[in-house]
């Protein structure tokens, strides 16, 4: 006894396309807001890293002791950056996600109509 051949109809591979789209421009607004986040994030932390340094050499702290004393006054803002970086990654990785449903649903596509 042969299995009935189980095939998707073609408007529900196109409507699921056409979801799989809206789904990536939205995705890729995000990672545009994400990548400024990021940005900003990682310009605040510099400056003021570098604000930090320079008043603690006015204040005459060791210098050996001035990077780490900084980067402990700064940590919130490091934290921050380093949260916005992960986020972008993660917003990257479901675009790729996303991509890789859709190259599914083209394949399927394909097949559908090559039967």
């Amino acid at each position: 006894m042969t299995q009935p051949k189980r095939t998707i109809e073609l408007t529900q591979i196109t409507g699921e396309m056409y979801e799989i789209t809206k789904r990536m421009n939205k995705a890729s607004k995000e990672i545009f807001r994400l990548a400024e986040n990021k940005a900003n994030t990682e310009l605040e932390y510099r400056r003021e890293l570098g604000k930090t340094i320079i008043r603690l050499r006015s204040e005459g702290v060791q210098a050996t002791l001035i990077p780490d004393m900084a980067r402990g006054e700064v940590a919130e803002l490091k934290h921050a950056r380093d949260m916005a970086l992960e986020l972008h990654r993660s917003g990257l990785a479901s675009l790729d996600v996303i991509q890789s449903q859709g190259n599914i649903l083209q394949s399927i596509s394909k097949y559908q109509s090559d039967i």
